[in-house]
């Protein structure tokens, strides 16, 4: 008679290895996680445009890539394109959303209006990337609907940790001409790179 064949043990995972699996899946998501967040709280973040303030440099619906790493190690520079979020004034006034503006004023500068130009320093700025070359008054601020003073009303001097934004599209932007300043430490980051549409793809510039 020939040996009776034994069956092979049943193959199972151990309780070990089926908790080993589920640790490391644990562990892959959480560090999956903390990178995601960690890299938008501390790196970089997506934004998009909601409005035609900032045009023709930036359109409705760019989507861009704010650099939120570089204000930590230099001071923003005339011409930054910053994101931000709402100063005590613009809180005050029901806004919850961050802006996004260009940097015109900086602390220390003086800064008027004078026959539709912005002087710094009693000097005229030159702003080839205002929409259509057009004039920058306190006009745009709607002054006789909300009977709100506007900031440039009269040359101010800009404090320390304190800079003046204005958006591109001088006669469709509320800015700081109309409601004041940006403290640094509201500043989010800099606009650096659009990466949607793809037509437009590229270093965000002057």
């Amino acid at each position: 008679m020939s040996p009776q064949k034994v069956p092979p043990p049943e193959q199972s995972k151990s309780p070990a290895t089926e908790e080993s699996w589920w640790l490391e899946a644990v562990k892959t998501v959480g560090l999956s996680l903390f990178l995601a967040f960690g890299i938008r709280t501390f790196v970089a973040e997506a934004r998009f445009i909601p409005s035609g303030s900032m045009e023709p440099t930036l359109q409705i619906d760019d989507r861009l890539i704010v650099d939120k790493v570089s204000y930590r190690f230099r001071d923003p520079v005339r011409g930054d394109i910053v994101v931000f979020n709402p100063t005590p004034v613009l809180q005050d006034q029901g806004f919850q959303d961050a802006f996004i503006k260009r940097v015109i004023g900086l602390p220390g500068d003086q800064v008027s209006l004078e026959n539709g130009e912005v002087y710094v320093n009693e000097q005229p700025l030159q702003e080839s990337y205002v929409a259509n070359g057009d004039d920058t008054s306190v006009q745009a601020c709607g002054e006789e609907q909300t009977n709100i003073r506007p900031y440039l009303k009269d040359a101010v001097i800009i404090p320390e940790d304190q800079y003046l934004v204005l958006g591109d599209n001088r006669h469709n932007s509320y800015d700081g001409r109309c409601w004041g300043l940006v403290s640094r430490d509201k500043l989010v980051g800099r606009a650096v790179f659009r990466f949607w549409p793809f037509s437009r793809v590229g270093v965000i510039s002057d």
